[in-house]
């Protein structure tokens, strides 16, 4: 790999970022989703998180930002990423199918009133989307983060914030970056 090849691809991960960075509707979902969480969060509810691959490992890195620390030392704030006991996953995925995993998951533990924290780049993750249906019918709060056209997440969450890319590693890095910023207003309420 050459090194204007290695730019080319920084490059691409700050024009992105601009472009976010300018699109007003994008801003605006994420002051709302930090205002949904933080009204949850005082209420008495918690936040559940999931995806797959890239995306688990984010939302599995943003969960862990509310039960331990952004910026400041602050009590912890309840959140849950649903991948993280492999026992009932491989459980659910055995006896149900691994469509069923988070589905399943979501009804044993949500209620009214949480907040379900879904990534899914392409937006048609199976096992995804039945999760956010399960949460629905719990009257949950659905928040999508996927990539630039929804995929099957559309009309389907709450809040779906779409990045316009179709390159999953630029998606995902907007997922993070967003994320983050999600987190560090949320934690501000509670400091």
């Amino acid at each position: 790999m050459s090194i204007e090849h290695i730019k080319s691809i920084i490059r691409s991960s700050a024009d992105l970022k601009l472009q976010v960075l300018n699109d007003e509707h994008i801003i605006a979902q994420v002051q709302t989703l930090a205002e949904v969480m933080i009204k949850a969060l005082r209420e008495g509810n918690q936040i559940y998180t999931c995806g797959n691959g890239g995306s688990a490992a984010d939302a599995m890195h943003l969960a862990a930002e509310f039960t331990g620390r952004f910026y400041i030392n602050r009590k912890a704030l309840p959140a849950e990423f649903l991948n993280a006991n492999d026992a009932a996953m491989t459980a659910i995925a055995n006896d149900y199918g691994y469509e069923q995993v988070f589905a399943r998951m979501v009804e044993a533990k949500m209620k009214k009133g949480d907040v379900l924290w879904a990534f899914s780049t392409s937006g048609n993750s199976k096992n995804i989307l039945l999760a956010i249906n399960q949460a629905t019918r719990l009257d949950a709060y659905c928040a999508g983060f996927s990539g630039q056209d929804g995929g099957l997440m559309n009309g389907n969450c709450d809040l779906l914030l779409k990045i316009p890319s179709t390159d999953t590693p630029r998606i995902q890095e907007m997922h993070m970056l967003l994320g983050h910023i999600v987190c560090e207003i949320v934690e501000k309420a509670f400091q």
